[in-house]
């Protein structure tokens, strides 16, 4: 045997050969079969990604009807609200109501409309201010009360707030309400001018609920709850005007005056709105202009110093003239039992005994500082002021 049997080298090229060629068929066929029978391999394309899964389409006619339907929902939600809208528009199928819109200097577009819709006038505030902006309602609406209903479009609702238009269709009257006239004194001079008829105010003054804070609507039934609240001015009416909406005005006039400044001296005077009209009803009777501030001085002194000799009794005619109805009084009247007996009562009578002017309002807050408890009239028309009820008893023997 030659030398070569025992060299290695030969026997291991020959072997790698067959070792690779083996393996590369080996090989093949591992793969080949892994191809035909692997899920995973069968899953995976070019560069081991996966392939995107084709998307299952429905029934064409399935999809069609499902469009049809989505229209056919859209279309009918449409239609539903724009029924709504036109129907508050065009005042279409609407429950008849009448309600009576007061509109101040104050007020806005948008503080109008939320006044229609508490009233239930109109039902979509939106709506109803876009509206307004295109039809530039803001130079349409004027101050005033007036009388609308759920009959009134958008349209009608802002023509009815037009004052020149409204008073150019409808008769007006002008009324002058003097300062120191009562509630009756008023709707006596209302009903006279044509407003309207005395009982039909008087019924409203007892019992209609006006939108005024200041205003009692939970004690119906006497006209005295709008005693002091009806401003004296000149206003104009409407002839056969609403009885409620005629008062409104005064109420409304009242409301205004009262700014910011005069609430604010309210606040601080430790009286009530009300009492301070009370006071300056007093005033009202008891002055001829002149001398308001120390009319309130007298009534302040008595008031706040219930200790002295008046014994906190303010002892004004006035009231008393008010509870009997009649000017000239008698002893008999001196002893009536009455809360505005104010000879036999102390303090304040319950309510105000006029509606008083801006000028005893006023003076009501803001009265003179004095000592005096005692006035009368003297010879010439003006009051003469004592101190004591000796100085008192002294002026009036000196007036004869």
């Amino acid at each position: 045997m030659s030398e070569d049997r025992f060299s290695t080298t030969g026997w291991d090229r020959e072997q790698v050969r067959r070792s690779a060629s083996g393996s590369g068929a080996s090989r093949s066929a591992g793969s080949r079969g892994a191809g035909a029978g692997s899920s995973g391999s069968q899953g995976r394309g070019q560069g081991g990604q996966q392939p995107k899964r084709r998307r299952r389409r429905g029934s064409p006619v399935a999809r069609a009807v499902i469009y049809v339907a989505c229209v056919v929902i859209a279309s009918a939600l449409i239609a539903g609200v724009g029924w709504l809208l036109a129907n508050d528009l065009c005042a279409l199928n609407k429950e008849y109501k009448e309600a009576e819109i007061t509109v101040t200097e104050e007020d806005t577009v948008g503080s109008v409309t939320d006044k229609l819709k508490d009233a239930g006038l109109i039902e979509y505030k939106w709506f109803f201010r876009l509206f307004c902006a295109i039809a530039s309602a803001d130079e349409k609406i004027d101050p005033g009360t007036y009388t609308m209903n759920t009959d009134m479009d958008y349209r009608a609702l802002i023509s009815a707030m037009d004052a020149p238009r409204s008073a150019g269709e409808r008769e007006t009257v002008r009324v002058t309400i003097p300062e120191g006239y009562t509630v009756r004194q008023i709707i006596d001079a209302l009903a006279e001018a044509g407003v309207n008829t005395a009982a039909n105010l008087e019924e409203a003054a007892m019992n209609y609920e006006f939108d005024y804070e200041f205003v009692d609507n939970e004690n119906l039934g006497d006209i005295t709850r709008l005693e002091g609240y009806l401003f004296p001015d000149t206003y104009d009416f409407y002839v056969g005007e609403q009885a409620s909406s005629a008062l409104g005005r005064l109420l409304d006039n009242f409301q205004r005056k009262m700014d910011a400044d005069i609430l604010e001296l309210v606040e601080n005077s430790g009286y009530t709105m009300r009492e301070i009209l009370t006071i300056a009803s007093l005033i009202e009777k008891e002055t001829d202009g002149t001398d308001r501030n120390m009319i309130a001085s007298v009534i302040y002194n008595r008031l706040n110093n219930p200790s002295y000799e008046t014994g906190g009794l303010l002892q004004i005619d006035a009231a008393l003239v008010y509870a009997t109805g009649h000017a000239e009084l008698t002893a008999e009247d001196m002893q009536l039992d009455s809360p505005y007996n104010l000879y036999t009562n102390a303090g304040l009578p319950p309510t105000p005994i006029c509606n008083p002017g801006l000028e005893s309002i006023t003076a009501a807050l803001m009265p003179a500082e004095t000592d005096y408890y005692y006035y009368v009239l003297g010879s010439d028309g003006t009051h003469i002021y004592s101190r004591t009820y000796a100085e008192h008893q002294q002026v009036i023997a000196s007036l004869g």
